[in-house]
């Protein structure tokens, strides 16, 4: 495989960051992950830190080096993670599960696989248009689909935050799973959540990655989000990877995979507790908080893991 790929999660105005963000690569295939928490400060922020850690250390253990079926491993990992966030709040008496969006990738073979639960969202951009997106989970979407408002009112809508499918819900979570899709030379996979895509257009983000590669588009697009946004902003956090048919010519932003060890997988993922809190904000974790969250975190995935 040859791609470049970058991620970022910025916390923007809000007092804590409850996105996470993670991609991991054997010699054979990638794994993109974005999950957006809710439930407040730590809640949130656990769900998600189980779901995209759960997907990263599922992936792990099974592409040695590539993936038997992607698909039944978005599906088994996404609803194994939704299971260990009702287990944490379980152990922990929580009076309301943790809940988070997730949305997740899987590349290999040239082709791309991706599921979503919410609305966090991918975007196949090709040749500066929108190929393929995902659809939310949103009393708005739904709106969409009946024809009531445009996809360009979406972000302004009153209702834009209410999703009814996310992990942690009462009831077992619907995965939505994409079709098996070809990727071509140059075609751009954007996995982001709603605070990227929220304030800004899809023309927006297309002329924007048609402007510059993705090492450079990426933190633009973060930046005319959080402007667009203001003081109302949200977490925004991206992983963004562009696909290149031919592995000769890789430059200093381009990972070549094709001499890697088959039993090595890299991974990138956002850690738990990395909130800062502003001078003099109070309510925050102590470290001796993260750490027992870590270890409750720990033992919800390891009970749903293979």
């Amino acid at each position: 495989m040859k791609f470049s790929i970058y991620q970022e999660s910025r916390q923007g105005p809000r007092k804590s960051n409850q996105d996470r963000v993670a991609y991991c690569y054997s010699r054979d295939t990638l794994c993109m992950t974005i999950a957006d928490g809710m439930g407040g400060h730590l809640h949130g922020e656990v769900a998600a830190q189980i779901a995209t850690q759960f997907v990263s250390e599922a992936f792990q253990r099974e592409a040695q080096p590539r993936l038997a079926d992607p698909f039944k491993f978005l599906l088994d990992s996404i609803t194994a993670a939704h299971h260990a966030i009702v287990d944490y709040a379980n152990v922990r008496s929580l009076l309301e599960t943790p809940r988070t969006t997730c949305v997740a990738c899987i590349v290999q073979d040239g082709l791309a696989y991706w599921a979503h639960v919410g609305d966090s969202r991918l975007y196949l951009i090709r040749n500066g248009r929108v190929e393929a997106q995902t659809k939310d989970h949103s009393r708005v979407q739904i709106l969409v689909d009946a024809g009531r408002i445009r996809e360009e009112a979406v972000a302004a809508h009153p209702d834009r935050n209410k999703i009814f499918n996310c992990l942690g819900q009462m009831g077992p979570p619907r995965v939505d799973l994409s079709r098996r899709t070809a990727l071509r030379d140059q075609d751009t996979l954007l996995l982001c959540s709603d605070g990227l895509w929220g304030p800004l257009t899809s023309r927006q983000l297309c002329e924007e990655l048609l402007r510059a590669d993705i090492m450079h588009a990426i933190p633009v697009l973060l930046d005319m989000a959080e402007v667009r946004a203001g003081k109302d902003g949200d977490n925004a956090s991206v992983v963004a990877m562009k696909w290149a048919d031919e592995l000769e010519g890789a430059g200093a932003d381009w990972i070549s995979t094709v001499s890697m060890d088959p039993t090595h997988v890299k991974t990138t993922i956002e850690q738990f507790g990395r909130s800062k809190p502003p001078p003099g904000q109070t309510g925050y974790l102590t470290d001796d908080e993260i750490e027992r969250a870590i270890d409750e975190i720990r033992n919800a995935i390891k009970k749903h893991s293979k």
